[in-house]
């Protein structure tokens, strides 16, 4: 039986394994699909697993998705120009790390039928994700994309990858047409991330890439304020999407049977 896993620290709140064997079942692939809470001095071992044949395939996500590339043989072109990986798979004796999250996001924009081209996109996070969405927002010609974070270091590295963002101080909010919320402060029930959206006006896009809970205090806010919702359920989907058909060569269905398995 093949065997595919999800890593992250942490990972309680993650559905991949419930959307992946879905499809493996769906598709009667011989192959399981499990989550695994891990450290970084873990990894090693799990690439090494991944070499053996003892794993098939790997998800990656928070914190691993940059310190993991050390222990690669070799990066997609959107991994390398992201320095983000979020699936991993074996060619050719070598492991392989890919990053789904660009198009996970890309396709989850269109499919709600709100076009970036022109927009200013506010970017709250600096880790994790943000890259991908940053290259996404690019492909989809925004006019602005600006960052913040709560530790400014952070934020400024990625002007090493992307040079055009513009970095805004933690607290600050500027003009907005879509502001994102790529920080893990919505996890939990209570978190709040502390920031004036009062004077920023109405029918702007309010986007969590948290997808469970399905919506953050971050979302209820927004919604509250009269602008469009939406959370990260659809990129999350997507970015499975791409990894399934990565390692099985199969499109798997997304249907509403596929989104209520989510809720």
């Amino acid at each position: 039986m093949k065997k595919y896993l999800v890593i992250g620290n942490p990972i309680d709140h993650s559905l991949s394994p419930v959307l992946h064997n879905c499809w493996i079942k769906q598709n009667l692939i011989h192959a399981i699909y499990e989550k695994k809470k891990l450290n970084s001095k873990d990894l090693e071992n799990l690439i090494l697993d991944v070499k053996k044949g003892k794993i098939n395939g790997l998800n990656v996500t928070v914190p691993f998705k940059n310190v993991i590339i050390e222990y690669l043989d070799e990066l997609s072109n959107e991994a390398k120009k992201t320095q983000s990986v979020n699936t991993i798979y074996l060619k050719d004796k070598k492991i392989v790390g890919h990053n789904t999250d660009i198009e996970g996001f890309e396709n989850a924009i269109q499919s709600i039928n709100f076009n970036f081209k022109g927009k200013k996109v506010f970017i709250l996070g600096a880790g994790g994700v943000v890259p991908s969405i940053i290259y996404a927002s690019i492909k989809m010609e925004a006019a602005k994309i600006m960052i913040s974070n709560r530790t400014k270091k952070k934020a400024e590295g990625l002007k090493f990858f992307f040079n055009n963002i513009e970095l805004v101080n933690w607290g600050e909010v500027p003009d907005f047409d879509v502001i994102i919320n790529a920080t893990s402060l919505g996890l939990k029930k209570d978190d709040k991330i502390n920031l004036d959206f009062t004077k920023v006006g109405k029918n702007k896009l309010f986007y969590d890439v948290i997808y469970n809970p399905g919506e953050t205090n971050f979302l209820k806010l927004g919604k509250k304020l009269g602008n469009k919702c939406e959370n990260g359920k659809l990129m999350f989907v997507y970015q499975a999407f791409s990894a399934f058909k990565l390692w099985h060569g199969i499109d798997p269905l997304i249907n509403d049977e596929t989104m209520k398995l989510l809720d």
